[in-house]
């Protein structure tokens, strides 16, 4: 039974950890982007399709466990590509359009930096989800 809580941990760390060796939109490779709630592959989506795979193979396809399980990682995914992908797209307008008002400490302060990078885009998703799905499959045969 604990395959069902580490095994979604251990794909969200892999997914995270792997952050370290991608460049997103010409960053650095670096620690900040192990920490960054967007990039490749989504962790997010590694979690929860690791989450759905390992309680379809426990339980069945017929478990109402796996029915709340794959609802949870739609919901989720969708989340991860829709909402807040569109909120990384106004940060980032938004930051624009503060640098063009001009240097002013009062805009720095009543307007902070907001985040621009704060969803997936879909091969992002499709990538974590594989993470998921390999690392729950894996679990599965040999724990």
């Amino acid at each position: 039974m604990y395959n069902i809580l580490l095994l979604p941990i251990i794909s969200g760390l892999i997914a995270q950890s792997t952050k370290f060796f991608f460049k997103a939109n010409g960053q650095k490779f670096g620690f900040k982007n192990i920490l960054s709630y967007a990039g490749m592959p989504s962790g997010h989506s590694a979690m929860v399709v690791s989450l759905a795979t390992i309680i379809l193979l426990e339980f069945g396809l017929s478990s109402p466990v796996f029915a709340l399980s794959f609802i949870f990682a739609v919901v989720v995914i969708r989340d991860a590509t829709g909402i807040r992908r569109y909120l990384g797209q106004h940060g980032q307008t938004l930051n624009i359009l503060v640098k063009d008002l001009g240097e002013d400490q009062m805009l720095d302060k009543s307007y902070p930096l907001l985040l621009e990078r704060i969803g997936h885009t879909p091969a992002q998703v499709i990538v974590g989800g594989l993470i998921g799905f390999i690392v729950s499959i894996l679990g599965y045969i040999f724990w």
